[in-house]
């Protein structure tokens, strides 16, 4: 489960609850939480929403473009039932990097703003009792993160984010915590592959898990009616007349996958799926064969308010938008959305083109206007000599640790 990042569900085997609400947030501009014990309880902190961008709740200046190591602490109860599973903490994302503390103890860090990552709990956590989660967050940008960029330090000792990027620096906990618990022996990922054959369609499976037990597959059409199954970790789930995703005119089965030992379900996974097939031929973009005209925008999760910070109220109102005025696909400009996005895209029947948060390798707008007008003014990303490496450190970590 350390590796795994499927999207939580509640099944047979598992379990896992919310831990978004309202926080406890405090800013650390001399980095001396760490030091100071702050992993075990913030001694000053303020109320701040999960998720959410911190930066639009103040009205003064400073606080609105701190950077900076910044903390978050709540409290969260854990069913003394639980006890014998294994239990993570799944974030999101929290922008740009993150240590994360459970009781004092610190379970995981991770680096990147825009992707989830696990918290592993099970051997820290109180069962049947209360239990203290802490996040050290920083938004300090360098030139060898993703994405780009600077962070400065003015004659005041404040630091001053200098972006290569031209979209806002949002920084916090943007995307949904949750705690999810899973058997020991468990579903770690799943891949699937489509094949045409005609109206039949030949779903290519392959699944991973902890264990060595074996796996069942089953397919179930939108009515929940079974069309499908297999045996093993990895084969073929053959769908007659199948019913194909497209464009505004989505069809979802649900792909169930379980671990079994004799009749008993070890670990239960599912999620819906869209049988379909992409080509690029002839300069044309193929969806199960048939030209898409792609009709659409590069946008950004940014709202007003919450700022990066994912709201399922302002993802409906933009699909609906989006559906109003004719559009059938949009780009993430310029990083991973978050999971829901993608599972709303699925069921509203719209095309993606997804990207990584490789933004900017140019060191300015200005840069980029430069190198596109080719006259020379600026020195490209990759023509440089070399390109400085630097660390976030705090007072207990070592840089480079």
């Amino acid at each position: 489960m350390k590796t795994s990042l499927l999207y939580p569900v509640n099944s047979t085997s598992r379990r896992f609850s919310s831990l978004d609400g309202m926080w406890r947030f405090q800013f650390d501009p001399e980095s001396a939480g760490a030091g100071a014990g702050w992993a075990g309880g913030l001694p000053d902190s303020i109320p701040m929403p999960v998720p959410a961008s911190f930066c639009d709740f103040f009205t003064d200046k400073d606080s609105r473009e701190y950077t900076g190591d910044f903390w978050y602490e709540t409290d969260f109860f854990v069913p003394g039932e639980w006890q014998g599973c294994e239990m993570n903490i799944r974030f999101g994302s929290v922008t740009h990097r993150a240590r994360v503390f459970v009781n004092g103890v610190e379970v995981a860090s991770h680096e990147g703003g825009f992707l989830p990552f696990l918290a592993p709990v099970t051997d820290v956590v109180n069962y049947n009792g209360m239990n203290k989660l802490v996040v050290l967050a920083n938004n300090e940008l360098n030139e060898h993160m993703l994405p780009a960029g600077t962070t400065g330090i003015l004659s005041n000792g404040k630091k001053m984010s200098a972006p290569y990027f031209d979209f806002y620096n949002y920084a916090g906990i943007h995307r949904p915590v949750k705690l999810v618990v899973t058997p020991k022996e468990n579903i770690v990922d799943y891949t699937v592959s489509y094949r045409l054959d005609g109206a039949d369609a030949c779903v290519d499976y392959t699944v991973e898990t902890s264990g060595s037990s074996p796996v069942a597959v089953e397919l179930y059409d939108a009515e929940g009616a079974k069309v499908a199954e297999s045996a093993g970790a990895s084969g073929t789930l053959l769908v007659k007349d199948a019913h194909l995703w497209n464009v505004h005119a989505s069809y979802l089965y649900k792909i169930v996958i379980r671990i079994v030992d004799g009749d008993k379900v070890v670990d239960e996974y599912y999620e819906k799926i869209g049988i379909r097939t992409f080509e690029v031929k002839d300069k044309h973009f193929l969806l199960n064969g048939k030209s898409v005209y792609l009709r659409g925008f590069g946008k950004h999760e940014d709202a007003d308010t919450r700022g990066r910070g994912l709201d399922l109220a302002t993802v409906k109102q933009d699909f609906e938008c989006m559906k109003w005025i004719g559009a059938n696909c949009f780009r993430t400009s310029h990083y991973p959305y978050a999971d829901e996005v993608y599972q709303m895209a699925d069921e509203e029947g719209f095309l993606i083109i997804d990207e990584v948060p490789a933004v900017g390798f140019m060191e300015s707008t200005m840069n980029f206007l430069a190198a596109n007008q080719g006259n020379g003014k600026k020195v490209g990303w990759f023509e440089k000599e070399t390109t400085p490496h630097s660390c976030w450190s705090t007072t207990s970590r070592p840089c480079g640790r």
